[in-house]
Formats: structure tokens, C-alpha cells, sequence
């Protein structure tokens, strides 16, 4: 069973769900460190990560699955989130210059049918950040937290699942290197954990973010032509004199 918006919003509430956020937020700032002037869709559940780009970016949305639910975001202004399927995303084709998918990859039933979507509404020349679950971290083998549900990618799996919407990764980086525990003494390490991981490139982070780019036009296979075979010219038999 997936998680669903009580459950996700109790989550980042919780002492766990506040390191998660830094880090994760951390991760993702280094990727779009500049939206000025640019629009930003977190789709999934993205509100705790898009905080940060609203008052830099030209206009932020949120849009939350319907299988999910939809909280109010933010909080204190005119809500900016909307209920949606996810696969037919309320926006005209290339309006968004930059989107941020978190808790939904793992989550919704066709992934592939969910970026193709992505792509349509992006712009020519946006930009897709995904962060999904590590397969061989901790993190997706324990349930007390988002993503420990769903289906966990390895490295090539996400790859290879933005290469067939469409998407080229162009950027690559990970979070969560220390495990989901909840105790308050742990969490005071979760900075030290970030760095030995990060220095080290230990292969077992809780997610994976990944930077990919709307590719204009599809790539289409050449066929290899056969080879001809060239044979050297030869003289024409001459005539023997009687």
C-alpha cells in the first residue's frame, strides 16, 4: 500500500522527516540552483522541497496524484496545489521550464506513461529532477518511512526508464546515507553520515536524484548497410598475334 498525503505529511513532520528533508532539499538545490524567471511543478509530493524556489521563481505549482490526495500549499497564501491525475496533467504542452518529482515514480502504476506525460508539458530545453529510492539502500527495506513503499530503482533501471520517455540524464547525485532511525542522539549524525558517503561513493544511499533533460526529438536507430565488397579492376584479355 502506498502512501497516502496523512501519512506523508506525518512523516516530514516527525524529527526523521525533518533531516529528510534537509538533506534531501540539499540535493536537490545543487541541481536547480538558479530559477529566476523560470516556472517550477513538484509533482508527487514535492511541497517540502519547493518552498525554497517560490519566491525566486517566476510561479510554482504543486500537483498531488489523486490516488495520493492533495494537501493545501502553502500554508499561509493563496493555495498553489492541485488534485490531478498524473497522467493527464492540467497544463498546456511546453509551459513548465523545470520539474521536481518526489514520492511518485515508486508510487503510481505506469511510470513511463507518467514522464512521457512530464515531457509534454516541459519546455524545450527543461529540465526533470527525480528523486527516487535507492534499491540497495536501507532506506527502501524499512517501512517507517516514504521510501521504504513502492518499487525502488537501482541505477540503471531509472536510467534506462527516463531513456525510453524520452529523457537524457545529465546529472547525477545521491542522499541519505544514513539509515532511517528515528532516535534523537542518531539524527545528530545524519550531517557526518552525508559527508563519509558522499567523499567515499558508497553505493548504498537511500535515494537517488537525478537531473535529466527533454530530448526534442527522438533518436532514430540507423540501420548499418552492408558492406560491398570492391574488386580490384583487371586487365582485359589481349589478343594473342598469329
Amino acid at each position: 500500500m502506498f502512501p497516502d498525503v496523512v501519512d506523508l505529511r506525518s512523516f516530514y513532520a516527525q524529527p526523521l522527516g525533518v533531516v529528510t528533508r534537509r538533506l534531501v532539499a540539499r540535493g536537490i538545490r545543487a541541481r536547480f540552483d538558479n530559477v529566476r524567471g523560470l516556472s517550477v511543478l513538484g509533482i508527487g509530493y514535492a511541497t517540502p522541497y519547493l518552498g525554497v524556489f517560490r519566491e525566486e521563481c517566476e510561479r510554482a505549482l504543486a500537483f498531488m496524484p489523486g490516488a495520493q490526495g492533495v494537501t493545501r500549499w502553502p500554508s499561509a497564501a493563496p493555495t498553489l496545489a492541485a488534485l490531478v491525475d498524473e497522467c493527464e496533467l492540467p497544463l498546456p504542452t511546453a509551459a513548465i521550464d523545470r520539474v521536481i518529482a518526489v514520492h511518485l515514480l515508486e508510487n503510481t502504476p505506469d511510470a513511463e506513461e507518467v514522464l512521457r506525460e512530464v515531457w509534454r508539458v516541459l519546455a524545450p530545453g527543461g529540465r526533470l529532477l527525480c528523486v527516487v529510492p535507492n534499491r540497495r539502500g536501507v532506506w527502501a527495506r524499512v517501512d517507517n518511512n516514504p521510501f521504504g513503499h513502492g518499487r525502488p530503482f537501482s541505477r540503471t533501471q531509472i536510467t534506462d526508464l527516463l531513456r525510453e520517455a524520452l529523457f537524457t540524464p545529465v546529472g547525477w547525485s545521491e542522499a541519505l546515507y544514513m539509515p532511517p532511525v528515528t532516535r534523537s542522539w542518531f539524527l545528530r549524525t545524519a550531517v557526518a553520515w552525508e559527508r563519509a558517503g558522499a567523499t567515499l561513493s558508497l553505493p548504498f544511499s537511500g535515494v537517488h536524484i537525478v537531473e535529466a533533460a527533454k530530448q526534442v526529438y527522438k533518436p532514430v536507430a540507423v540501420k548499418r548497410r552492408a558492406r560491398l565488397r570492391v574488386l580490384q579492376p583487371v586487365l582485359a584479355p589481349q589478343a594473342i598475334g598469329g
